[in-house]
């Protein structure tokens, strides 16, 4: 396994796993019920879980970098807006 596709997963969950948080958060603020947040938790934890797996065999490098810009570009303008 090639160190970029580690550094790029680890990138991805140090942007992703607060943006699941955010994500949470956001639908606790909307819904204002637990079953709608733990629902958005998990959806996001999996797909964030999977896109990292994805992101470790499969993707070529530029698709990979672009992934975790906008991740990291999601989580930003979501800080900024809350």
């Amino acid at each position: 396994m090639e160190t970029w596709r580690v550094v790029a997963t680890v990138l991805l969950a140090a942007a992703g796993l607060p943006l699941v948080l955010v994500l949470m958060a956001k639908a606790r603020d909307r819904t204002d019920r637990s079953a709608t947040v733990a629902i958005t938790g998990a959806v996001a934890f999996v797909v964030l879980l999977l896109l990292g797996v994805v992101m470790l065999t499969l993707l070529p490098g530029a698709l990979t970098w672009v992934i975790v810009a906008v991740v990291a570009a999601a989580l930003g303008v979501m800080m900024l807006a809350s």
